[in-house]
């Protein structure tokens, strides 16, 4: 089933989610939530992108839509269907959509997301065989410091709403 969610597996590069990671750094910045993007073809990076929704004001500032823009334009085509993203935190609806639009073949995030993830219910919808297009989505690269980021992040994030 190629819109099943799997663990990671060979070709799974852990330096490309290293550098979502610093991507999700840099977004703490800015007060965004920690969320890092990067595109990548034939093992080089055509995009790269962070959380800019609160620097920014844009309520599509998502690091995967920002990165997808940058790929797309980089390349000239908004079709990705020769290229993978990596991620640190599952991609919201709106996100999973995107990707799917842009025909991204392979999309691996770091972290699930318990209160917006879509990519479980994207992955059986798009398991139909009517559907044109069916990603990979794997999950787990550096989950634990995926994870840890956003813990802290909100943890300060609460702390400063408490005060």
């Amino acid at each position: 089933m190629s819109g099943s969610v799997v663990l990671p597996g060979p070709g799974d590069d852990p330096s490309f989610m290293t550098q979502a990671l610093d991507e999700a750094r840099a977004a703490t910045a800015h007060a965004d939530v920690p969320v890092g993007a990067v595109i990548v073809r034939g093992g080089e990076v055509v995009g790269r992108a962070r959380n800019r929704r609160e620097h920014s004001g844009d309520p599509t500032g998502h690091a995967e839509i920002l990165a997808l823009r940058e790929a797309g334009e980089r390349r000239g085509s908004w079709r990705l269907s020769d290229c993978a993203l990596y991620v640190t935190l599952e991609p919201c609806l709106m996100c999973a959509g995107a990707i799917v639009l842009a025909r991204v073949p392979l999309v691996v995030f770091a972290a699930p997301d318990p209160k917006a993830g879509a990519v479980v219910s994207v992955a059986h919808v798009f398991e139909e065989r009517g559907v044109n297009h069916h990603p990979k989505w794997r999950m787990g690269v550096l989950r634990t410091e995926s994870e840890e980021l956003l813990r802290s992040f909100f943890a300060a994030h609460r702390a400063e709403a408490a005060d």
